[in-house]
């Protein structure tokens, strides 16, 4: 696999200038990052959650871990972590575990961690577990446009 398909339309139609980065098979965020030669600050993972109101895609560093408590002060959602297995219906193009952090795509509010807009470009997921997209910073926001900001993250 490669970029998933909705993906690079998305990218395309938007026409965001994006790089596509292959690197050895990773499954988490810091391996991926390891494997990919990159400061984990910058690559952005997705983890998703949901509540009655329905998913939640919260994108932070892969250096980071979620901090549901702060993010339920900061948007006043009690979220937990979705069933993965629930979301492949969702994240068609996708393999589970490597979703992009474009959730206008797939119809999913967003919320990132505002320690990404402070990087100078940005790493994500393409759909799989070996390659990734590299967006510079101005982009990455465009990406970001109509995601909630928040701090919700803390060190893993």
């Amino acid at each position: 696999m490669s970029v998933a398909i909705t993906l690079q339309g998305y990218l395309d139609d938007l026409g965001v200038d994006y790089e596509v980065v292959a690197h050895p098979y990773a499954d988490n965020g810091m391996d991926t990052a390891a494997s990919a030669h990159i400061p984990p600050d910058k690559l952005a993972k997705s983890i998703m959650l949901e509540d009655e109101g329905g998913y939640l895609m919260a994108v932070c560093p892969a250096s980071k871990r979620i901090k549901l408590g702060e993010l339920y002060r900061e948007i006043n959602r009690r979220l937990e972590f979705a069933n993965e297995a629930e979301l492949a219906d969702v994240f068609g193009d996708c393999v589970l575990g490597a979703v992009p952090p474009v959730g206008d795509l797939y119809g999913i509010d967003v919320v990132v961690d505002t320690e990404l807009f402070m990087q100078p470009d940005v790493y994500f997921e393409a759909g799989d577990h070996v390659d990734l997209i590299h967006v510079s910073a101005d982009n990455f926001q465009k990406l970001m446009s109509n995601a909630e900001h928040a701090s919700f993250s803390k060190p893993a």
